[in-house]
């Protein structure tokens, strides 16, 4: 294959290729999204739905700011699970709310109701990344009932990741090489992708999938 040299991403040899796969998009994605939290070492971090990227972005935030406690919001319980083992220092439902109020939160999931809980959740000044290509319209009229003094006043923000820069690829390759973060992933043959599509809608699989 030929390709523009600039568009090459070199794959530090920790990482099998298997591993490598969702580094080049979930774990990007969840790179630029901490960074457009700007979160500073201390502060406390929301994780709304724990999937492909949100499981990265755990271990990412532990390596880049120990001392940040890290809640995670699922409504599956096995992913609530696999958060706590990971390190998270609470894991509830969306409707649910942690003891504290959180300096940021990233919303993964492909739906609008998160985003107004974790509105809910955030402290004044706080920020909500919404790290999602698209969002379903099945419930979209959540916007409409957003609560303007308990959701938005206060210097809350909303941002919204729009692409993943060649830039994120490298930087985020690069520190977890160095902090030796590995994507869990489960890896289907072809012939077994109706399988692997059944088992994601059912939540069966935990961290990243691809076939």
């Amino acid at each position: 294959m030929k390709v523009r040299a600039d568009f090459v991403h070199p794959i530090p040899g920790l990482f099998s290729d298997s591993e490598a796969a969702p580094m080049l998009c979930a774990g990007a994605i969840g790179y630029r999204s901490l960074r457009l939290t700007n979160l500073q070492n201390g502060q406390s971090l929301g994780l709304m739905g724990f999937g492909g990227s949100n499981h990265l972005v755990l271990k990412l935030a532990k390596h880049k700011f120990s001392n940040s406690p890290i809640f995670v919001f699922s409504r599956n319980p096995a992913e609530r699970e696999f958060a706590l083992s990971l390190g998270a220092a609470w894991a509830g439902t969306i409707d649910q709310s942690p003891l504290e109020a959180l300096d940021a939160v990233i919303d993964t999931t492909p739906v609008w109701g998160p985003v107004g809980a974790a509105l809910k959740r955030i402290k004044p000044g706080g920020r909500v990344v919404v790290n999602a290509i698209r969002k379903e319209e099945a419930d979209k009229e959540a916007l409409m009932k957003l609560d303007y003094s308990s959701q938005l006043w206060m210097e809350k923000e909303i941002k919204l990741v729009a692409n993943v820069t060649r830039a994120d690829v490298r930087e985020f390759l690069q520190i977890a090489a160095q902090a030796n973060i590995k994507p869990e992933f489960q890896e289907y043959e072809l012939k077994d992708v109706n399988q692997a599509l059944v088992e994601m809608k059912q939540g069966k699989i935990r961290g990243s999938r691809y076939w």
